[in-house]
């Protein structure tokens, strides 16, 4: 019995594997998006590295040009002058232990993603097991544990994500909405793509980009050609 519905099976039928340039396979994946709502395009990338080795944890941030195509919620952990930067910089939600007895307590997850100023670290540290599976525990290495709270905050509502790799080596990411045109989807995969083969840790020996798919939220994926998706690395 398969998994998938009906429709998506009727989307799915007569697709090739043949791997398509990237305008060529957002242009397919339009063509069999079958939802009701607006769908997100979904860029998977499966990478050449062993991610229990901390040395080849590929993980980063990168400017969407077209933002995701939603509000994203931000939630500072701040205290004192950094209160005011954060709301001023369009901040959600501001606080310290308050909100993070809220989020323990009463499971409040109102958000999207998450800053702290290196001081709040001790009191979000707390929240790794909540914050740590859903990718939105603040790090330094993607800019979100920072005294630039107001920087930060811009940057995310601006349209910057987080990527990074899963166990099995994959990197899942939404880069827009199906009611972008054709033009804004391309320009936000390919920053996706580009910012992910420069974080290519020296470690990882052999190929780094094995395969690449795109699909929107519900649809069937649609094969990309790594190979000249691996070009920008040259």
């Amino acid at each position: 019995m398969s998994k998938h519905g009906k429709k998506y099976r009727a989307a799915a039928e007569g697709m090739s594997d043949e791997p398509l340039s990237l305008e060529g396979a957002i242009a397919l994946v339009r063509e069999k998006s079958f939802a009701k709502f607006d769908e997100s395009l979904e860029v998977v990338l499966r990478l050449g590295v062993d991610p229990k080795h901390a040395d080849q944890n590929v993980r980063g941030t990168v400017a969407l040009p077209h933002g995701i195509g939603k509000e994203v919620r931000v939630l500072v952990f701040a205290s004192g002058e950094k209160v005011k930067e954060a709301e001023e910089a369009g901040a959600d939600y501001v606080g310290g232990d308050d909100l993070a007895q809220k989020i323990q307590k009463d499971g409040w997850l109102e958000f999207d993603a998450v800053v702290a100023t290196p001081d709040m670290m001790k009191v979000v540290g707390r929240l790794g097991r909540v914050l740590g599976p859903r990718g939105m525990m603040p790090n330094p290495k993607t800019g979100t544990v920072t005294a630039d709270v107001a920087k930060a905050t811009q940057e995310i509502k601006a349209g910057k994500v987080e990527f990074r790799v899963d166990k099995a080596g994959n990197v899942h990411t939404a880069v827009g909405k199906m009611s972008f045109d054709d033009g804004q989807l391309v320009a936000n995969a390919s920053a996706l793509v580009d910012a992910i083969l420069k974080a290519k840790p020296a470690t990882a020996k052999g190929k780094y980009l094995m395969s690449a798919y795109v699909s929107s939220t519900m649809g069937p994926g649609v094969k990309l050609d790594e190979a000249e998706l691996a070009q920008v690395e040259a």
